[in-house]
């Protein structure tokens, strides 16, 4: 294995994270690895998952296994896609176009972030199936142009993400002493006075949302809307009641409100409130093929993956990204075999029991 590519010697997600890691200076790292306060919410992300076991089934058929699944309209060939996360050129040079390059090749879908550090074109040009992520900013006028910006460059949904007011309290970022690094900027928020410094985000993003605001942007683009950050079943129906295509479970990675539920403690609820009216995906903690199933038992059509993709980045920008997206489908896949359920799409509730419980037993 040549030094020059450090991924290939990662056997799994966790070890290209490791990796990533020790491989990034102090404050991009953090910015990275890091979650708001104790990190309690951060940590349970992961521990979710670990509180529910498969219950596998034999004597089945060896038919092909399938991993697609069908999102608005396009079947995806595998039930993840990549979350819209900031700054990817904190990473890697390349950053959000290696990513998006990846994805591509593999017809992933790609979520781009408001807080990215590429623009429309250069996510454009990549050619991955591709997604908006809108935070609203306090300029409704600027918010519209980056509506009708994505809508111009191909993107098939947007992500109203409504879970960032204000960023979280995430003191690893003043610990470590986290900057935009030079030659990396928030490409699609052009603020003059602002650009070079984190503060970009308190000054350019509204600082309070309403009901209303989902209206607006609802009227505002003739994409389908999903709604990102949603964590209780009641604010997840009323998205879906007023218009929402679909909702994204998600504490942020751990971002934002510390000891926010996990998003995957959420999934069940909110499946079951939005029922076959809109689309369900999650995100936070997904690290294994194994718990892409978990989350589709659960209620999700999908999942999206997150840290990974970016500390695969400075390993060696597209080619070690692709390696995480490879590992991640044929982990799915495995699973798939071993489980006796091998069409992603059959996956149900009946399929799990809870960590410590035996299957038929409640839980």
């Amino acid at each position: 294995m040549a030094a020059a590519e450090p991924w290939k010697g990662c056997l799994n997600l966790a070890e290209i994270e490791a990796a990533g890691a020790a491989a990034m200076a102090p404050g991009p790292r953090a910015y990275y690895e890091g979650g708001a306060g104790d990190e309690v919410s951060l940590r349970d992300n992961r521990a979710a998952f670990e509180r529910w076991r498969i219950v596998p089934r034999m004597f089945v058929p060896n038919v092909p296994r399938d991993a697609s699944v069908e999102i608005l309209g396009r079947r995806w060939p595998q039930p993840f896609a990549i979350a819209p996360m900031a700054l990817q050129r904190n990473g890697h040079p390349d950053g959000e176009v290696a990513v998006a390059r990846a994805a591509a090749a593999r017809g992933l879908t790609y979520c781009l972030s408001t807080c990215a550090s590429a623009t429309f074109a250069e996510i454009e040009a990549a050619g991955a199936p591709r997604w908006f992520q809108l935070y609203l900013l306090s300029s409704r006028e600027r918010s519209q142009a980056l509506l009708e910006e994505a809508e111009a460059t191909g993107h098939e949904a947007v992500i109203l993400t409504i879970d960032t007011p204000v960023t979280g309290l995430r003191e690893r970022d003043i610990r470590d002493g986290y900057a935009l690094p030079e030659g990396v900027e928030y490409c699609l928020i052009r603020r003059a006075g602002s650009q070079r410094g984190t503060s970009v985000l308190d000054d350019a993003i509204q600082p309070t949302y309403s009901w209303d605001d989902l209206a607006w942007v609802l009227s505002a683009t003739r994409l389908p809307v999903l709604v990102k950050g949603i964590l209780h079943a009641d604010d997840a129906r009323r998205a879906i009641e007023m218009g929402a295509a679909g909702i994204i479970v998600s504490n942020h990675g751990g971002r934002q409100l510390d000891m926010a539920v996990a998003g995957l403690d959420a999934l069940p609820a909110i499946a079951a409130a939005v029922g076959d009216r809109g689309v369900v995906l999650m995100d936070g903690g997904v690290r294994r093929g194994t718990d892409v199933l978990i989350a589709l038992a659960l209620g999700a059509r999908a999942v999206l993956l997150g840290r990974p993709v970016l500390f695969a980045l400075p390993l060696g920008g597209e080619p070690a990204v692709g390696h995480v997206m490879d590992l991640l489908a044929k982990e799915v896949d495995r699973a798939l075999n071993l489980s006796g359920i091998p069409n992603a799409r059959d996956w149900r509730r009946e399929h799990l029991v809870r960590a410590g419980t035996l299957p038929g037993a409640a839980g």
